[in-house]
């Protein structure tokens, strides 16, 4: 099912329930903002293939194939042109086409990839369930769990979450992020960033 969404491109993405901290200065986007809070209802985040995140007269940006609905969970007007939010990802899409629309905001013309299954890690990958829990756990311990950018519920238990955590963090292409959150296959999406920490050296 294809259906329209207005965009936010971004220098970096966002992945199913990660976290995403935006601080909004541009009326293109003030007014998008404002209303997505007021509707609650979702904008689309994709990565930024090439163009610039800053709206530039005349400039269509090239966007990555796929995107990731973003909700708003913290709405603060610091300012009456400044506004910091915390969104939380949703579900994936792929993008077919964009369009210019009102403000500058771009819409996407978007199919709506289908949510992960629930899939428990197998034991050979537990460690990178490990290894996330011993993060929260010492950010609870110490008070700064409002400062670790990993939105609860923590489902250590599951595939694509701990994927995704992990997809997030790692410092790897904009190309490869896209590929990860393409993957439809949460086991083989954990698979693939157990193989590139492995070539990084960061298992």
């Amino acid at each position: 099912m294809m259906h329209q969404i207005p965009l936010f491109p971004l220098s970096h993405g966002l992945f199913p329930d990660g976290m995403l901290a935006l601080q909004i200065f541009e009326v293109r986007y003030l007014d998008l903002i404002k209303r997505c809070h007021q509707q609650q209802i979702p904008f689309g985040v994709v990565w930024l293939k090439k163009g610039s995140e800053v709206q530039v007269p005349g400039e269509v940006p090239m966007l990555h194939d796929f995107g990731c609905h973003a909700h708003i969970r913290d709405f603060e007007q610091v300012q009456p042109n400044l506004f910091h939010v915390i969104c939380q990802g949703g579900l994936r899409f792929k993008l077919n086409d964009i369009q210019p629309g009102p403000f500058g905001v771009w819409q996407g013309d978007i199919s709506i990839l289908a949510q992960d299954p629930e899939v428990e890690l197998p034991t050979h990958l537990e460690h990178h369930a490990g290894r996330l829990g011993k993060i929260i756990a010492t950010a609870q311990k110490q008070g700064q769990i409002s400062r670790l950018p990993i939105l609860q519920p923590y489902l250590l238990d599951q595939c694509g979450w701990v994927a995704n955590r992990y997809a997030e963090a790692l410092e790897i292409s904009a190309e490869l992020k896209v590929q990860l959150l393409s993957e439809l296959d949460p086991l083989m999406r954990l698979h693939e960033i157990d193989s590139m920490m492995g070539q990084t050296g960061e298992t």
